[in-house]
């Protein structure tokens, strides 16, 4: 693909590909959201290991799984837990009230498209200790994430088994925003996706509109819409 091309000269760091705008917001039904580094400011898994003095080694593997450097999201997840494994689980509630910021604009963006009728969709390669504080404050209409499996009062390392499968990752996110598509009867042309990393490429490629949000390069480069600069809520600059 080529380089995305400036909007226009009045909204810098604003980049789109093959679009005419303004666009009109009637025209989606559903937006699919990435939460770690695109809804949220932080990557939980990260600051769960910098809070139990793993932080470098977690953070290098995260990293590299973001930039695109290993392919097998699974993988990467499951090497980065495997050295969480005997964490305290009470360091999930400090990462909560600690660390965990919605990223500018978050809010605002969620709030006009709930007001304009369309169906939000939560899909995180994160956790659902988290998902579920984001989905509340947000009003997301579907989420599905990572269950981080706890015994004794301490992480194992591990992920449950849920009714949908084990680790949601770029092929589920992309399951799950068709599977939302259809519980909304809606089709995918209808819905957009934002996010930030290579493991929403697939959900992304999908969507009738991609957005990538202060994304890696791989992303930046296969996204419709590219929010370099400024918060979330620049995606409605779009449909004015």
């Amino acid at each position: 693909m080529t380089a995305a091309s400036s909007l226009d000269a009045a909204t810098p760091g604003l980049l789109t590909r093959g679009l005419t705008p303004p666009l009109r917001l009637a025209d989606f039904r559903l937006a699919a959201f990435d939460m770690d580094s695109t809804l949220i400011s932080i990557e939980c898994i990260d600051e769960i290991a910098a809070l139990a003095g793993k932080g470098a080694e977690v953070a290098a593997i995260t990293e590299a799984a973001m930039r695109g450097e290993i392919t097998d999201f699974r993988d990467s997840l499951r090497r980065r837990l495997s050295i969480l494994a005997g964490t305290p689980a009470t360091v999930l509630e400090r990462v909560a009230t600690e660390r965990l910021r919605f990223n500018p604009g978050a809010r605002e963006l969620c709030a006009a498209l709930k007001a304009a009728g369309l169906k939000l969709v939560l899909v995180s390669g994160g956790f659902t200790y988290f998902t579920r504080i984001v989905a509340a404050e947000l009003g997301m209409d579907f989420v599905r994430s990572n269950e981080l499996e706890i015994v004794d009062g301490a992480l194992t390392g591990r992920v449950v088994m849920q009714d949908w499968g084990d680790v949601c990752d770029g092929d589920e996110k992309r399951r799950m925003l068709l599977q939302c598509c259809e519980a909304t009867g809606c089709t995918p042309d209808q819905a957009m996706a934002v996010g930030d990393g290579s493991n929403d490429l697939p959900m992304m490629g999908v969507a009738g509109l991609s957005v990538a949000y202060h994304a890696k390069p791989r992303v930046r480069e296969q996204a419709m819409v590219a929010i370099n600069e400024g918060g979330l809520e620049r995606l409605l600059e779009l449909f004015r």
